[in-house]
C-alpha cells in the first residue's frame, strides 16, 4: 500500500501540474533582445489567450478570437494538454477501483492487475504532457536563433513550459510506481504421489510409503 500511496500522489500532482499549464499564459514571453528594449510591456503567450503585462502591475488579456486562425502547434498543443487531463481522470478512477483502501473487488489478483493499468494510464498521459511542452520550447529556440524572423517577434520559454516537463516526470514516475506496485504472482503446487513399478509389483501396502 506504501507504494501505491507513493505513486498516486506523485499522479495526482502531475495532474495538478497539468492544470495550472493549461491554464498559465505564460508558454511564450516577450524576448528583450536587440532593439527591442521596451520594457514597459511584457507580452505573454499561452494555449487559451495573451496577455499583456505592464509596468505598473496591470495585466490585460485577451482570448483568441477564431480557432482557425490559430497555428496549427498551438492547436495541437492544445489537444494533447486536453488529452493528458483526460487520461489522467481515467487513470485515477481505474486506481479507486484496484487500490487496497478500496472495497469495490474482493479478488487480491484482480485488483493489483487494475492498479497496473492505472499505472500505464498515467504513464500515458505523462508521454501525451512532454510533447507539448518540448515541441513549443523547440520552436521558441528554432525562431530565436533564426535570423529571419524579426526581433520584436522572437519570444523566450515561459514558466509554464518548465513546469510542464516536471508536470510529464511526475505522471510518469507515479504511473512507473503504481507498475511496480503488483505483488508477484504466487503459485500453489499441491505434492502429487506416483507409484512407481516397484510398489504395483510388490507385497507392500502402499501405505507403508506414505
Amino acid at each position: 500500500m506504501a507504494l501505491q500511496v507513493l505513486g498516486i500522489t506523485l499522479s495526482m500532482m502531475g495532474f495538478a501540474g497539468t492544470i495550472i499549464i493549461c491554464a498559465l499564459p505564460m508558454w511564450k514571453v516577450t524576448a528583450f533582445i536587440g532593439t527591442n528594449i521596451v520594457v514597459a510591456q511584457v507580452f505573454w503567450e499561452g494555449l487559451w489567450m495573451t496577455c499583456v503585462y505592464e509596468r505598473i502591475g496591470q495585466m490585460q488579456c485577451k482570448l483568441y478570437d477564431a480557432l482557425l486562425d490559430l497555428d496549427p502547434s498551438l492547436q495541437a498543443a492544445r489537444g494533447l494538454i486536453v488529452t493528458t487531463m483526460a487520461l489522467a481522470c481515467l487513470a485515477f478512477l481505474i486506481f479507486l477501483v484496484g487500490a487496497d483502501c478500496t472495497n469495490c473487488l474482493s479478488n487480491p489478483r484482480a485488483k493489483a492487475r487494475i492498479v497496473v493499468v492505472s499505472g500505464i494510464t498515467f504513464m500515458l498521459s505523462g508521454l501525451t504532457a512532454v510533447v507539448p511542452v518540448s515541441w513549443t520550447a523547440d520552436s521558441i529556440i528554432r525562431d530565436f536563433h533564426n535570423p529571419i524572423v524579426h526581433e520584436a517577434l522572437k519570444r523566450e520559454m515561459g514558466a509554464a513550459l518548465y513546469v510542464g516537463w516536471v508536470t510529464a516526470g511526475f505522471l510518469f514516475v507515479g504511473g512507473a510506481v503504481l507498475c511496480t506496485s503488483c505483488p508477484p504472482e504466487q503459485h500453489n503446487y499441491s505434492p502429487r504421489y506416483t507409484l512407481s513399478k516397484t510398489d504395483t509389483h510388490s507385497g507392500y501396502a502402499i501405505k507403508n510409503y506414505v
